[in-house]
């Protein structure tokens, strides 16, 4: 009996070995794991934030905006189908036939939401467009902040940035469709041909308080 009961407790105390080692390996590769995924969402954040800035100066310069990176999710998700025929398909073919009947549906209905949201967007006024009307309607010259803020209550449901609205104001004057004044340290806009008119010294806003 001493001699069956020594290799036993022997061989159960390797196995606790192996296991122990084994949690510890895998509580290890939980943590490097965890690190990855915290590292590539801050990465993720980041070019979030870009392609917001980029997007804004892009209305800025009153050029289109292009059609959104998650539109061509729909297509993408399909590429997985294919695959799975291949692995799951039986030798009469019947499945491949059902499977492949599915794929292009699901492309098909992402289309037209792609579209529909794309013309959505066309159909909004630029920025370009919302400051020139601004403009027009104006009698006096106002400041980059104060047609940021008359802009931004608007339309509520864009995000007007002063920065963008002082770049935009810029390009509008260096192409003659809009005009610059200044008084002291503040910068004033106009419609072209309009009189000029020195706003108020209370309304005067310095320059630096529109970044």
């Amino acid at each position: 009996m001493p001699e069956t009961t020594t290799p036993a407790t022997e061989l159960a105390s390797q196995y606790l070995a192996q296991v122990t080692g084994d949690l510890e390996a895998n509580v290890k590769e939980q943590e490097r794991i965890n690190a990855e995924i915290a590292s590539l969402q801050e990465q993720l954040a980041a070019l979030q934030h870009d392609h917001s800035v980029l997007v804004n100066v892009q209305q800025a310069l009153g050029i289109s905006a292009a059609p959104a990176a998650p539109a061509a999710e729909p297509e993408s998700a399909a590429v997985p189908s294919p695959r799975r025929k291949k692995a799951g398909a039986a030798p009469g073919g019947k499945q491949k036939a059902g499977k492949s009947a599915v794929a292009p549906r699901k492309r098909a209905a992402g289309k037209p939401a792609a579209k529909a949201a794309d013309a959505a967007k066309s159909a909004q006024p630029t920025l370009v467009e919302l400051i020139r009307r601004h403009l027009a309607e104006q009698k006096e010259p106002r400041s980059a902040a104060e047609i940021s803020t008359a802009l931004g209550q608007a339309h509520p449901d864009r995000d007007i940035a002063a920065k963008v609205v002082r770049v935009t104001l810029e390009g509008l004057v260096a192409k003659s469709q809009a005009e610059r004044t200044k008084q002291g340290r503040s910068v004033f806009y106009a419609a072209p041909g309009s009189e000029p008119t020195t706003a108020p010294e209370t309304e005067a806003q310095p320059e630096d308080a529109d970044h």
